[in-house]
């Protein structure tokens, strides 16, 4: 067996946002949430407002997987590969906008039902020791909780250190599998969850279409080149910050009387790069 990576747009939401498996989502919000028989999730309708890209080059916008369950609890369930600017920022006004969306204007408030969001980060980003960490509003004094309609659940991948032989729960076995399945060749013996095992079976690659794998290949691409980019603007920018400190040296030193040859020995910059800057201060 060869598995996909579920860090790939594609393929979070061919497990987690597949209307005829919805037994794999509901295992795993029952299991981030902890939630034992007689309230769990047993029901859900998956809400997704972006479609696959079906075209080549044209992504989603973001990759989640709305969902509501059998009563009428609202789920925004996503993964993050990279840390962006403003991330908490966007979070809180996508389940703001979810929240207010279940209603139409001149309904009844009353009718407006929990939102709960559960973010997959392939980043740290809390200074928490847990790879699960759970976000409530409630007083600061009391720890009363009546402002109980918003749930932020966040799940850093690379606190995920256990191995294959110390999976002790469902949770546990979920994030394994998010984490670890491209370097899997097998479903892990431990794994007698249906839904997990049904996760499984549809990240195995030789369950793909053609068409599936030319998508997920393409998202690949696509996510390199964004990261390329990315770096490549980390690296210009040091570039940047290191010549223009230089620059600064070689003024400083070049008004206190020393002579080009002398200020190349301290900078280590090369005489061109010198004699440029010294030219541009006595034009």
């Amino acid at each position: 067996m060869k598995f996909v990576d579920l860090k790939n747009d594609i393929a979070f939401r061919k497990i987690f946002g597949n209307e005829n498996r919805k037994e794999i989502l509901i295992s795993f919000l029952n299991a981030v949430l902890k939630l034992e028989k007689g309230r769990n999730i047993t029901a859900i309708e998956i809400l997704d407002p972006y479609q696959f890209p079906r075209i080549m080059g044209q992504k989603a916008s973001i990759i989640d997987v709305r969902a509501k369950d059998e009563k009428h609890n609202s789920y925004i369930v996503e993964m993050q590969v990279t840390e962006k600017k403003g991330l908490d920022k966007r979070i809180q006004f996508y389940s703001a906008k979810g929240y207010s969306n279940q209603i139409s204007k001149g309904d009844d408030y009353l009718k407006l039902r929990p939102m709960i969001f559960i973010g997959i980060l392939n980043f740290k980003y809390l200074k928490v020791k847990n790879y699960l960490s759970r976000h409530m509003i409630m007083d600061c004094e009391t720890h009363e909780q009546k402002l109980n309609d918003f749930e932020y659940n966040f799940i850093e991948l690379p606190k995920f250190i256990k191995k294959e032989t110390e999976l002790d729960n469902l949770m546990d076995k979920w994030i394994f599998f998010i984490k670890n399945a491209p370097d899997l060749k097998v479903i892990p013996e431990n794994t007698n969850d249906k839904g997990l095992q049904q996760a499984y079976i549809d990240a195995d690659r030789h369950n793909w279409t053609k068409e599936e794998l030319e998508e997920y290949e393409y998202a690949e691409i696509r996510e390199q080149d964004e990261l390329g980019q990315t770096q490549l603007a980390v690296e210009r920018a040091v570039e940047r910050a290191i010549e223009n400190k230089d620059a600064e040296t070689i003024k400083r030193l070049y008004k206190k009387g020393m002579s080009p040859k002398e200020i190349q020995e301290i900078t280590d910059v090369s005489f061109e790069k010198m004699t440029e800057i010294i030219e541009k201060m006595t034009e």
